[in-house]
């Protein structure tokens, strides 16, 4: 019975491995994210998404075509009773090439942040503009973060619901200054499949104590409802996040990406016989436009 159990749960690994690892294969490929000679920096951060994106590209480097580098990189950013050894323990042991940047971004944020405001967006750019320096400095070609499907779900939702604005995380980012490459391999990856991988492998996780203790951000509340529609509407997130790949400017309203000012009708061509269904259309069908009563409504 008990051998039983672990050849049950060894296909159940193997599996869940298999089936995210076709996903990152296949987002990979779609958005042309490594080529041949890739430097790719993977940013972990002691969470069960980066773990598992760094197991991920690791095995494709094994597997895949083209030859590239994978070297994780940890940002300490000097946050009180941070678990320093944990990440340099658990990758050398590994045998992963590592580095860890020391970064002091917390007390900036402490600073410039008021109590009991939301921390993560100042936290996220500081941390993204501390990978973005260190990444030129040993070479990296790409950067890549451990973001999913979820994520930029809830990210698409957060913008819309609170800025007003259509826009989420990309799969592939070029940063604005053009100088780095941001990809994020499992965007084809959900979060439940990625925490259930990521306590199969007993990852040596590390909470995140600044922003993940705040209790009423706006992402957690986004995401109980991702978490509702799992259970009442399987297959809407998904659906959501493809609709990122489907879009029909014409269908929209922004007039700085489709041109609605100089739409015209154009009747030169007939129309086909199946646009009305093939019926006869007579002069009596038609409005008498000529007879048509004008009320005068005052």
């Amino acid at each position: 019975m008990v051998l039983e159990n672990k050849q049950q749960k060894s296909v159940k690994i193997n599996k869940l491995q298999k089936k995210l690892r076709s996903k990152v294969g296949k987002a990979i490929a779609d958005y042309n994210m490594i080529e041949h000679g890739d430097v790719v920096m993977a940013a972990i951060s002691g969470g069960k998404d980066s773990f598992v994106m760094l197991d991920i590209l690791l095995h494709l480097q094994h597997v895949a075509p083209i030859k590239f580098e994978v070297v994780a990189v940890n940002l300490d950013q000097k946050q009180p009773g941070f678990p320093e050894e944990i990440l340099p323990n658990y990758l050398k042991q590994k045998g992963i090439d590592y580095y860890i940047v020391d970064k002091d971004t917390y007390s900036v944020v402490k600073e410039k942040v008021p109590e009991g405001k939301t921390t993560c967006s100042l936290c996220s750019r500081l941390r993204r503009g501390s990978l973005y320096g260190f990444a030129e400095k040993i070479g990296a070609t790409k950067i890549a973060l451990g973001h999913h499907m979820d994520d930029i779900v809830e990210t698409l939702l957060m913008n819309m619901f609170n800025n007003a604005k259509l826009k989420a995380m990309p799969p592939k980012l070029l940063s604005d200054d053009k100088r780095n490459i941001i990809i994020r391999p499992l965007a084809y990856c959900r979060e439940k499949d990625i925490a259930q991988l990521a306590e199969i492998n007993d990852y040596p996780i590390i909470p995140c104590n600044l922003c993940g203790s705040q209790e009423n951000l706006q992402r957690k509340k986004i995401k109980a409802m991702l978490t509702t529609w799992d259970i009442e509407s399987p297959g809407r997130v998904e659906s959501v996040f493809k609709s990122t790949q489907s879009v029909s400017l014409s269908q929209l309203s922004d007039t700085n990406l489709y041109d609605f000012s100089t739409l015209a009708i154009d009747r030169t061509a007939l129309p086909k016989e199946h646009e009305f269904g093939g019926a006869e259309i007579s002069s009596s069908n038609l409005i008498d436009i000529k007879n048509i009563e004008i009320v005068d409504a005052s």
